[in-house]
């Protein structure tokens, strides 16, 4: 418990996993929530990691599905081809940058304060989008860069994350083919007396169709948008099955 209610202590551990230190490299992962009764963490590393620490020290050693696996990343990577769909998920931090809160937090006042008396401009702050609809547009308006675009759907009734703009709760409803499954504030210490984190996550799942097969590989290995030490970023993919292959089990 004291892991998963502190991403901070959490990345420590997984990174102690890694035989190179300090760690230089890239470390992406996903805590995995969605079962109540087990918690399970998805990591993405360059290098070979052992986790028997970790089962160690907060798993169950011996117990059914108790051993990590670790299995090589390349043939997904070599199965990225333009035109190429994929199901998707994502848990990320979405964030703008504006020039001055509304509300500043203790420390957002602080630095205002510390920039006043140095005379020097301020710099932009974080501040999370708190909707639905304004974390479904910060994932659309970034699909380009990382090398995919999301498809339209179309679900009858309208289903979570997509408009509803038809015409009667039976209409078809046509929008991007991804929804905001789950969403989290995230709040904890660095250290017993350092200052308050939070964060505001969302876990988004949907259909991607692959439109720069080398700028999603790079998206895939260097993740989405910031706290990636925190666990947020790592896109994962699933192949699709047709609707012929669906049919013969």
């Amino acid at each position: 418990m004291s892991l998963l209610s502190n991403p901070h202590r959490l990345h420590a551990v997984i990174l102690a996993g890694l035989a190179v230190q300090p760690v230089t490299e890239r470390v992406l992962w996903r805590l995995e929530n969605s079962n109540p009764h087990r918690a399970e963490i998805l990591v993405l590393t360059e290098s070979h990691p052992s986790w028997a620490h970790l089962v160690d020290d907060a798993g169950w050693p011996g117990a059914d599905g108790g051993t990590p696996l670790i299995a090589d990343y390349t043939p997904l990577l070599e199965r990225i081809a333009r035109g190429r769909d994929f199901g998707f998920r994502l848990t990320a931090n979405p964030v703008q940058s504006i020039p001055r809160p509304a509300r500043p937090s203790e420390q957002q006042a602080a630095r205002l304060k510390e920039d006043a008396d140095n005379g020097g401009r301020t710099r932009g702050f974080r501040v999370a989008h708190r909707t639905v609809a304004q974390q479904l547009e910060w994932l659309l308006k970034r699909c380009e860069r990382h090398g995919f675009v999301i498809p339209e759907a179309i679900a009858t009734p309208p289903g979570p994350g997509l408009r509803e703009d038809g015409a009667g709760d039976q209409a078809p409803t046509a929008g991007p083919a991804v929804a905001v499954v789950s969403r989290d504030i995230l709040r904890f210490n660095k250290r017993k007396d350092g200052p308050r984190v939070t964060l505001s996550t969302a876990t988004f799942e949907g259909r991607l169709r692959v439109t720069d097969p080398d700028a999603l590989r790079a998206t895939l290995l260097g993740g989405i948008g910031p706290a990636k030490g925190y666990g947020q970023g790592l896109l994962t993919l699933a192949p699709i099955r047709t609707t012929e292959e669906a049919a013969h089990g």
